[in-house]
């Protein structure tokens, strides 16, 4: 196996990983919203926020 391979199975599994995880944030924020509930958001200076889950889910990747 060459290093090529190896990092071609690297983006695969990490393409994978993000998908999924993406995946399961969109469903999650999907039956909140549904529910009229809130979600924590952290954000990049870490600090925290209250968001609806119908505002979140505007800005979400579609399906």
């Amino acid at each position: 196996m060459t290093i090529n391979n190896k990092h071609m199975e690297f983006d695969e599994f990490a393409k994978k990983f993000i998908d999924t995880l993406s995946a399961g944030l969109r469903q999650m924020t999907e039956k909140a919203a549904a529910n009229n509930e809130s979600l924590v958001i952290g954000n990049i200076d870490g600090t925290s926020r209250l968001v609806p889950a119908k505002e979140l889910l505007k800005t979400l990747p579609k399906k």
